[in-house]
């Protein structure tokens, strides 16, 4: 598998250097010690899958090309018609392009976080930093979406309710709502024949009477007295709690089905592409018929400083097509009206193609003042464009909105009150939005 990079340099190697690999790729109970299946349910059946392009994707390139600019801005390729009237996408989406009937593309959110760390956190969370922060860093002010979603909602059948796949953004963490509710993190390929979650299942070296054995064990050890004072603090009492929730998960027959890929026909598999992006959609598609409420989708290697044409030539079509192809499954399955797919990463590129001093080949900058986003399904109103740029791309200009509003209508299409007021471990009240009204059009 692609080891993928932004410009700071920072891989899924490198998280794991900095101590987080429990976050990002651990076992089953090494996870639910970050985080938990509490929260009850909110009583509705919507989900979220979140397609993260870490790095930072164009717009150009994407879903608002520029034909009429000059050439040091309009770039390479050429726009191409879609269903939506009047709307052009660039000559990359054309999978996308040819279902725009059923999504929607956000012109106008625009922000000043103009490096990878604050830029992921602010679209993460609906919260700007409020510190400046390195362009590689990893930030956690404020709760990610993801784990608002798991500590509001929880989820069904003893699923975690908040899965990252196959790795964790670097904002996409808890913060003050506690470890609990980081991301479950399904770090391994399920396009491998191989493929099988770690621990959501007995170690097919141990008997059944050999796991059952140790749980009584457990469970006798649970009567001593230090394991009755809760307020103690134990912190062997919280690695017995976690134990109970692992037992529980592989004891769950929808985690089992959740999990299961290959319980899928071939010609379904075959069409969301037998490639490590196209297999881990198809697994988000699974646990949200599991009833996982939030699952991002993290696809890396979108900081495109330089070799941006030969790079959107086939990364970018292999994205797109998996895209379509999630949507397109959701909509035949009648899970669309519930499931509300967004695709976008922590801002859009520089309208000036750059050319690299030591001559590499061209390229687009960080630019935070226009992006694109693809919203999809959960009462989306279907095929329009909301708000525009101007005319050579550089900032939003029409319906202009910010992450917070972005944010807000996340939470409202999940059933959640993006005006709540939350209380940090310090018991400081803090708004889940400090803007709570969602976009407008996309209700």
């Amino acid at each position: 598998m692609a080891i993928h990079r932004n410009c700071q340099g920072t891989s899924r190697r490198d998280c794991l250097k900095l101590g987080l690999g429990a976050l990002l790729g651990g076992g089953l109970v090494d996870a639910l010690r970050l985080r938990s299946v509490a929260g009850e349910s909110s009583g509705r059946s919507t989900s979220c899958i979140m397609v993260w392009l870490d790095g930072g994707p164009s717009h150009f390139e994407t879903f608002d090309p520029k034909p009429d600019a000059p050439a040091e801005i309009r770039g390479e390729f050429q726009p191409i018609h879609t269903r939506i009237p009047g709307a052009y996408f660039s000559e990359n989406m054309r999978r996308l392009a040819a279902i725009s009937d059923k999504l929607t593309i956000v012109r106008s959110i625009r922000h000043d976080q103009n490096n990878h760390g604050a830029g992921n956190h602010y679209m993460t969370t609906g919260a700007p930093t409020r510190i400046p922060v390195s362009c590689g860093a990893f930030v956690s002010f404020h709760p990610s979406m993801g784990s608002v979603v798991s500590a509001e909602r929880g989820a069904p059948n003893g699923l975690p309710a908040y899965f990252s796949i196959p790795s964790m953004a670097r904002s996409g963490g808890p913060n003050f709502l506690g470890a609990r509710h980081a991301p479950f993190v399904v770090s391994d390929d399920p396009n491998q024949p191989s493929f099988r979650v770690r621990d959501v299942a007995i170690p097919r070296e141990l008997e059944d009477g050999r796991a059952l054995s140790r749980r009584d064990l457990r469970s006798r050890l649970d009567q001593m007295a230090r394991y009755r004072d809760r307020a103690a603090g134990d912190p062997v009492l919280g690695v017995d709690e976690n134990y109970q929730q692992a037992v529980s998960i592989m004891n769950s027959a929808a985690a089992q089905r959740a999990f299961d890929i290959g319980r899928e026909p071939e010609h379904v598999r075959n069409a969301f592409g037998r490639t490590t992006f196209g297999q881990q959609a198809l697994l988000a598609r699974r646990l949200v018929e599991g009833g996982v409420p939030f699952i991002t989708l993290y696809n890396g290697g979108w900081d495109h400083h330089s070799n941006i044409f030969p790079a959107f030539r086939q990364q970018g079509q292999r994205f797109e097509a998996v895209v379509a192809t999630l949507i397109d499954d959701l909509d035949q399955r009648g899970m669309l009206d519930t499931t509300l797919v967004l695709v976008l990463g922590e801002f859009g590129r520089t309208p000036q193609i750059s050319t690299l001093s030591d001559g590499g080949t061209p390229g687009r900058d960080h630019w935070s003042n226009a992006m694109s986003v693809l919203v999809a399904g959960c009462g989306t109103p279907r095929g329009q464009v909301v708000g525009a740029t101007d005319r050579r791309g550089y900032a939003a200009v029409e319906r202009i909105y910010a992450p917070e509003n972005f944010v807000a209508t996340v939470y409202t299409k999940l059933g959640i009150n993006p005006d709540k007021i939350l209380y940090a471990g310090n018991g400081r009240p803090t708004h889940l939005v400090s803007d709570p009204r969602p976009i407008a059009e996309l209700m």
